[in-house]
C-alpha cells in the first residue's frame, strides 16, 4: 500500500515541479458516511467517559471515600488502561478485523462504564476506569483504521480524519458539562453507557470489515511486556506524588525500564511485532509520537485537574466550572472542525507547533488568575488555549495515519494515542503533585504548574519542528 505524506493530502506533483490540484474523490458514500458518524460518536463518548470525573472529583471523591493521596487514580484510571492497550489495539484491529475490535470496544466501554455507576469503593472504580480506558483504546484505535478503508482519497481521508480529530475535542467540552448538568455522577455514567451500548448496537450492520493481514502468531508476550511497562510507568508516576524517593516508587519506575528493554528485544526477534520499531526511524512517526506525548502532558494532564482548582480555590459550582471548561473545550471543537481548510497550507507538523505555543501562551495569561479569585482573568487563556487545542487535535490523528503504511493505519493511531495518554497519565500525576506541594497554597501552586505547562508546550513546538523529513 502507498504511503501519504503533506504533498499527496491536496495534489501531485506536475513534471513541471508545479504543485496542481486533485479532483475530489467521491468517497462519500452512505456506507462511508455511517462509519464516519458511528466511528465520531463512539469516540465522542469514550472522551466524554473519560472527562466527567473531572468536574465531579470532589463529589465522587466524598461519595467514595477516597483519600486526597489517592483522588489521582479516579482521573488517571482511563489513561492507564488507554495507554497499556491501545497500541496492541491498534495491532490486533489491523491484523484481526477492524470492526470486530471496534464492536468489542464499544460492548465493553457501555458494560464498564454502567458497573462504574454501580461502585461503591475507590478501588472498584479505579478498576472500572481502567477497563474504561482498555475498551475506549479499541475504539479509538480501530476507528482511524476504519475511516482509513472508507476513505480511500487523500482528500476524503483529509475530511474524515479532521471531523473525526473535532470530535475529539467534542467529548472532551460535553464529558464535563452532561456530568455537572444531571443530578449525580453514577447518573451521568448511567446515561454515557446507555449511549454506547446504542452505538454498538447500531453499529454491526452499518460498518464494514476491513483489515490487513501480515500472517504468523499474534504477538502476545509483547503485549503482555507492552502492557506491564505501562502499568509499572503509570503506577510510579501517580505514586510519586506522595515522595519520588520512596523504594516502591524506584522498583517501579526500574520494572518499567526493564520491562520496555524486554519489548523492544521481542520485537526485534517476532515475525509480527506489535510496532515495527524501524518506524522510530521515519521522522513523520517521530512528530506524531513527540506530539502526542506532549499533548498529554503539558495540555491534558493540565486540564484534567484545573476544574478541581476552579471549585476549590474560585469557589465555583460544578455546573460553572462546567461552562467555563466548555470555553475552552468548545473552542478546541470548533477549531479542530474547521482546520481541514489549512490543508496545503500549513503542513501538518507546522499546525502542532502552532498548537503547543498557543497554549503556552494561553496558560501564561492565566498565571495568577487563581490565585487572586479571579475566574473572569482566565478567559483570554482559555481562548487562546482552547485554539492551540484544537490545532493539535486536528493535526495529530492526520500525521498518525500520514506517517505509516496505509495498510497499518491502526498501528499508527495506536501507537500516537499510547504516547498521548501515557503523557497525560505523566501531566495529571505531576500538575496534582505541584500544586499540593506548594507551601503558599493550591493558588500559587497552580501557578507553578501553569508555568511548567507552558515550558513543556515551548519544547515539543521546539521537538515536532526539529524533526525533519528526509528529502
Amino acid at each position: 500500500m502507498p504511503e501519504f505524506n503533506e504533498r499527496t493530502l491536496t495534489g501531485v506533483e506536475a513534471p513541471s515541479g508545479r504543485h496542481q490540484p486533485v479532483a475530489p474523490t467521491p468517497d462519500a458514500t452512505p456506507r462511508a458516511r455511517a462509519t464516519l458518524a458511528l466511528t465520531s460518536a463512539a469516540t465522542a463518548v469514550s472522551l466524554m467517559t473519560y472527562t466527567a470525573p473531572v468536574v465531579t472529583l470532589r463529589d465522587t471523591a466524598a461519595d467514595l471515600h477516597t483519600p486526597l493521596s489517592a483522588q489521582a487514580w479516579l482521573i488517571n484510571g482511563t489513561p492507564l488502561g488507554l495507554a497499556a492497550l491501545h497500541l496492541v489495539a491498534g495491532s490486533l484491529a489491523d491484523d484481526f478485523g477492524r470492526r470486530r475490535v471496534f464492536l468489542l470496544g464499544t460492548l465493553t466501554l457501555g458494560i464498564t462504564t454502567a458497573l462504574g455507576a454501580l461502585t461503591d469503593s475507590t478501588w472498584l472504580f479505579t478498576l472500572a476506569r481502567i477497563a474504561q480506558g482498555a475498551a475506549s483504546a479499541a475504539i479509538l484505535a480501530s476507528s482511524l483504521g476504519l475511516l482509513v478503508h472508507a476513505f480511500p482519497s487523500p482528500r476524503g481521508r483529509l475530511h474524515a480524519t479532521g471531523v473525526w480529530g473535532a470530535f475529539v475535542s467534542g467529548g472532551i467540552a460535553v464529558g464535563p458539562l452532561l456530568a455537572a448538568a444531571l443530578p449525580n455522577w453514577r447518573v451521568a455514567y448511567a446515561v454515557l453507557a446507555a449511549a454506547t451500548l446504542l452505538v454498538a448496537v447500531l453499529s454491526p450492520r452499518a460498518l464494514t470489515e476491513s483489515r490487513s493481514p501480515r500472517g504468523g502468531r499474534p504477538d502476545i508476550l509483547g503485549a503482555l511486556t507492552f502492557g506491564l511497562a505501562l502499568v509499572c510507568l503509570v503506577a510510579a508516576l501517580t505514586l510519586g506524588r506522595d515522595g519520588w524517593l520512596r523504594a516502591e516508587v524506584g522498583l517501579l519506575f526500574l520494572a518499567a525500564v526493564v520491562l520496555i528493554a524486554l519489548f523492544a528485544l521481542v520485537e526485534h526477534r517476532t515475525g509480527t511485532p506489535m510496532i515495527d520499531l524501524s518506524l522510530l526511524r521515519r521522522p513523520g512517526f517521530l512528530a506524531s509520537s513527540a506530539g502526542g506525548l506532549f499533548t498529554g502532558f503539558a495540555v491534558i494532564g493540565l486540564f484534567s485537574f484545573l476544574p478541581v482548582l476552579f471549585q476549590q480555590v474560585l469557589g465555583l459550582t460544578p455546573l460553572d466550572t462546567a461552562w467555563l471548561f466548555l470555553l475552552w473545550s468548545g473552542l478546541s471543537f470548533t477549531v479542530a472542525l474547521q482546520a481541514k481548510r489549512l490543508a496545503g497550507r500549513v503542513p501538518p507538523r507546522w499546525q502542532l507547533a502552532l498548537g503547543f505555543t498557543l497554549h503556552a501562551a494561553g496558560v501564561l495569561t492565566m498565571l495568577g488568575a487563581i490565585d487572586s479569585g479571579s475566574w473572569q482573568r482566565l478567559l483570554p487563556g482559555l481562548v487562546l488555549g482552547g485554539i492551540g487545542s484544537g490545532l493539535l487535535n486536528a493535526a495529530l490523528p492526520l500525521l498518525s495515519v500520514e506517517s505509516v503504511p496505509a495498510a497499518r493505519a491502526a498501528m499508527g493511531s495506536g501507537a500516537q494515542q499510547t504516547f498521548r495518554y501515557i503523557g497525560s497519565c505523566a501531566g495529571v500525576a505531576l500538575t496534582i503533585a505541584i500544586v499540593t506541594s506548594s507551601a503558599a497554597g493550591p493558588g500559587h501552586g497552580a501557578n507553578i504548574a501553569l508555568a511548567v505547562s507552558a515550558g513543556l508546550a515551548l519544547v515539543a513546538a521546539g521537538t515536532v519542528l526539529g524533526v525533519r523529513e528526509r528529502s
